[in-house]
C-alpha cells in the first residue's frame, strides 16, 4: 500500500471570531538577545499572525522562540538569544485569535475530527504496547520519504556496540534512507572503533569478548582521527570499509556531531560550543520531513524542541513532519509526546533490534 501524505486543512479565517480578531501587537527589541516584555513564545504547531488585516503563517517554527515581523513582510521564528536591536517582535500570550495570534493544532485532522486548539498531554506508551502497526506505517513512510522527503536520523552510541546494528544502519544509508545524521562524539568514535578494531569499548562487537588492552581502542581511534585531521581523511588513511560513519561519508550525507562535557578527545568534527552546535543541528532539522531519534535522551529532547510539526514545501504546500522516538526506557520516549498525533510516534524497544527490523522490512539487509 503506497504512502499518502494527509491533506492540510487551514483555519477558516472567515469564522466570526477570527475575522473580527484584532491585528497582532509588536514591540521593538531594545537590547540584543533580549525579547520585549509580553513577547509571544512559539510552539511546534502552525501559528498564524494577523497583520494589516490579513492572517499570515510563520512558516518555520520551533519550541520556545519569538516571531519577528520583518520589513519585507516575512515572519521569522528566532531564538531569543539571536534577536537584534530594532527587530519587531510579536506580542501576546493567548492563541485563539484574541490578540491576533492563532495556534492551529489540528490542521492534518480530517474535517469533523479536530480537537480543541490546545496542548494536551497524551497517555504514554510502554513495553506492552503493540508496535506492529507502527512498523507498517514507518516502512511505508520511509519508502515515500526516500523519494520525496528528507530523513534525519538522531542516534546514540548503542548502534556502534553491535555488529548487526552497524550493518543495518550502513545498509539503510547506502540505499538512500538517510539524508542527515545528528549524533555526539560517542556514536562516531565507537563506530570507527568498530571499523578499525572490530570492538566497542574494547569488546568484540559480535562476540562481546573483551580484547587485551581493548580499553585503549577508542582513545587510539580518537588520536588517529585527530592525527588525520578529519573523519573522511581517517577513513581514507586507514582504508575503512564498513560502518555508519563510513557509509555517511561515502554517500555524502551531511552530519553534525555535538559534544558533551564528558567527551574523550573529541573527534575533529565534534562541535564543542553548545550554541554553535545547536545552530548546526538546526540547519539539518530545517530540511527534515521525518526525524527518527534513537537511544539518546539529550539529543532527542534537543532535536524535538527545534523540530516543527509541519513543513511548507517549495510549491507552497503544507505537510506534516513525522517524529519517531525509540528507546528501551519509557521515560525517554514519553518526554516528547505533546506534539500531536501525526507528528509523534514513540516506541519502547531495543534500538539495535529496531534498526534490524526496519532494514529487513525495507529489503536492504538479508
Amino acid at each position: 500500500m503506497a504512502f499518502t501524505l494527509p491533506a492540510y486543512h487551514a483555519p477558516d479565517f472567515t469564522e466570526e471570531r477570527l475575522a473580527a480578531a484584532p491585528n497582532a501587537r509588536w514591540a521593538p527589541v531594545e537590547q540584543d538577545g533580549v525579547a520585549p516584555e509580553g513577547y509571544h513564545s512559539t510552539s511546534m504547531y502552525p501559528e498564524y499572525i494577523k497583520l494589516d488585516g490579513c492572517w499570515y503563517l510563520a512558516e518555520e517554527s520551533r519550541m520556545d522562540a519569538s516571531i519577528v515581523w520583518r520589513e519585507d513582510g516575512r515572519l521569522d521564528v528566532v531564538e531569543n538569544r539571536s534577536l537584534r536591536r530594532g527587530d519587531r517582535v510579536i506580542l501576546g500570550r493567548t492563541e485563539r485569535g484574541e490578540e491576533g495570534i492563532y495556534l492551529h493544532t489540528d490542521g492534518f485532522s480530517a474535517p469533523g475530527e479536530a480537537a480543541e486548539d490546545q496542548f494536551v498531554f497524551r497517555q504514554g506508551r510502554s513495553r506492552e504496547t503493540s508496535y506492529a502497526r507502527d512498523y507498517d506505517r514507518l516502512i511505508e513512510l520511509l519508502r515515500y520519504e526516500r523519494e520525496h522527503g528528507n530523513i534525519l536520523w538522531v542516534m546514540g552510541p548503542a548502534f556502534a556496540f553491535d555488529a548487526g546494528a552497524r550493518a543495518a544502519m550502513q545498509a539503510l544509508v547506502e540505499h538512500g534512507y538517510a539524508h542527515g545524521l545528528l549524533a555526539g562524539n560517542a556514536l562516531a568514535t565507537h563506530d570507527l572503533e568498530g571499523a578499525l578494531f572490530h570492538t566497542g569499548l574494547g569488546q568484540d562487537i559480535y562476540t562481546q569478548v573483551s580484547q587485551p588492552g581493548g580499553h585503549y581502542n577508542h582513545l587510539d581511534v580518537i588520536n588517529k582521527v585527530r592525527r588525520s585531521g578529519s573523519i573522511p581523511r581517517f577513513i581514507e588513511d586507514y582504508r575503512i570499509t564498513d560502518g555508519i560513519m563510513y557509509s555517511i561519508v561515502k554517500q555524502q550525507v551531511p552530519f553534525v556531531l555535538t559534544g558533551s562535557i564528558r567527551d574523550d578527545g573529541p573527534l575533529p568534527e565534534v562541535i564543542g560550543d553548545v550554541y554553535a552546535g545547536q545552530t548546526a543541528m538546526r540547519a539539518l532539522v530545517k530540511k527534515a520531513t521525518t526525524v527518527i531519534c534513537l537511544a539518546t535522551m539529550l539529543h532527542t529532547i534537543a532535536t524535538g524542541n527545534m523540530t516543527p510539526s509541519f513543513r511548507v514545501t517549495e510549491d507552497g504546500q503544507i505537510r506534516p513532519v513525522y517524529l519517531y522516538t525509540v528507546d528501551a526506557d519509557e521515560f525517554v520516549v514519553n518526554k516528547l509526546l505533546d506534539r500531536g498525533s501525526l507528528s509523534a510516534t514513540t516506541m519502547v524497544t531495543n534500538v539495535q533490534d529496531f534498526i534490524g527490523i526496519v532494514a529487513r522490512r525495507l529489503g536492504v539487509l538479508d
